[in-house]
């Protein structure tokens, strides 16, 4: 009886830890913005920006070809969440800037079109949400106030 219990024990274990790693969804979350200065980071002038669309693409680590994308569009507050399913632990994963919702703030911000997320259990966050660094568009031209506000950062050489 003892032999049985033990072998039904070793038999229902795994069965009992493949149930619990059903299917992991993960949250990535992060904000697109518009430079509004053209200062290169942003700034008590800078505006996030709704509606403008962002991918996360996961790639393969010896090939760099995608594996996996998913979409999002930011909201009012120009914050995005976009859901991924699975654990992408063996891929680098990436937020990436797609299209901008203004047309005079459209240009990439060099350095700012993407953003590195882990995507994977076994990294020791115990959150489902995954944030990524701010994405970044840059204004065509500067507003108004903005040299001013980058004498005090003195970015400006007098």
């Amino acid at each position: 009886m003892a032999k049985q219990l033990i072998f039904i024990a070793l038999c229902l274990l795994p069965a009992l830890a493949a149930a619990r790693s059903v299917r992991t969804v993960f949250t990535v979350q992060g904000r697109v913005y518009c430079d509004t200065c053209r200062a290169g980071f942003e700034t008590p002038y800078t505006k996030y920006m709704p509606g403008a669309k962002v991918r996360v693409e996961c790639k393969d680590r010896d090939t760099m070809k995608v594996l996996y994308t998913a979409e999002g569009i930011t909201n009012k507050e120009g914050t995005y969440k976009i859901l991924v399913a699975n654990d992408h632990e063996d891929q680098i994963c990436e937020s990436v800037l797609v299209q901008s919702s203004q047309s005079e703030c459209a240009a990439i911000e060099p350095g700012r079109e993407r953003a590195r997320v882990f995507l994977t259990n076994n990294n020791g966050i115990a959150s489902p949400t995954r944030y990524a660094n701010n994405l970044g568009f840059i204004k065509d031209a500067p507003i108004a106030g903005c040299a001013e506000l980058l004498k005090q950062y003195q970015v400006y050489e007098d």
